[in-house]
């Protein structure tokens, strides 16, 4: 009777996940599996399209640059997105709904026009550099380069790095903080000690996730960068949509695929570790 009752308990919660266990395979999977199809059949069957992208040194090139570009991105995203989720979770009601409005507020706004913003902003006659000039600096290039593209993709992903940070913020008892004062502990050290550990799991679920949308990101690499600053995603773009190569876009896809798995499987162990560790320092 027990078993019975378990069972009858856990199967209602799954049924209710059904529905979207439905869209998940219609909009994710069944796409997925035709473009893995695709890279080992078309244009003619076997491993031809995988070879071709691994015998092309420019594609083994951008996949790195790939990587190195979302790994800033996520750099910069946790950088400046802790120091505003600690203001967030220690701010009054009025002053953290305005707060959660800023972060919220660039979602009504489609991405492509924030990226043309920043093309206004970054280029060479733009603000920043008008503004530089008038500091008394000279003018620096931003447009077309790694750093515009990596600013432009810091403002886009910032809000997926500051939400999950500010979740594990707030349920953190800023009494311990007084504690480990009132009896002696350095500033510095108590938030190195107690406060920077328990928010680990905020950071490490932010940066998972910035620097997962920063390795297929599309629109803003585009338009802000150059030649020097390519990433395989305008590459599979050229291969599907310029060239119609699907067999060749889609191995792109799925070596990109494969190693943002790999580098998931490596950092998982480290992420689990550290994450056990903030949970015992709790």
């Amino acid at each position: 009777m027990a078993s019975d009752s378990a069972r009858i308990r856990w199967r209602g919660p799954f049924l209710l996940t059904l529905p979207a266990l439905a869209v998940l395979l219609l909009v994710m999977a069944v796409p997925l599996g035709v473009i893995v199809l695709r890279s080992f059949t078309d244009p003619e069957p076997g491993i031809g399209s995988y070879v071709w992208f691994f015998d092309t040194p420019v594609n083994l090139t951008v996949l790195a640059r790939t990587f190195k570009i979302s790994f800033w991105v996520t750099l910069c995203c946790v950088v400046v997105a802790y120091p505003y989720a600690f203001a967030m979770s220690v701010a009054g009601p009025r002053l953290r709904l305005v707060l959660i409005l800023c972060v919220l507020v660039p979602f009504w706004v489609s991405g492509v026009v924030r990226t043309l913003a920043w093309v206004i902003l970054l280029q060479d006659s733009g603000v920043i550099n008008k503004g530089l000039v008038w500091l008394g600096f000279s003018k620096v290039k931003l447009i077309r380069t790694q750093l515009g593209v990596t600013i432009g993709m810091t403002q886009v992903l910032l809000p997926f790095m500051i939400m999950p940070l500010y979740a594990v913020m707030r349920g953190i008892d800023l009494r311990l903080l007084q504690a480990a004062r009132s009896l002696g502990a350095h500033p510095v050290k108590t938030f190195l000690q107690i406060y920077l550990p328990l928010s680990l799991p905020g950071v490490f679920a932010g940066a998972t996730i910035v620097f997962i949308l920063a390795l297929g990101f599309y629109i803003t690499p585009l338009l802000l960068g150059g030649p020097q600053s390519t990433m395989l995603s305008t590459l599979i773009q050229q291969q599907v949509l310029s060239l119609l190569n699907w067999g060749r876009g889609g191995a792109m896809g799925v070596v990109l695929l494969l190693a943002t798995f790999g580098f998931l499987g490596l950092a998982g162990p480290f992420m689990r570790q550290k994450y056990k560790m903030s949970g015992g320092s709790r």
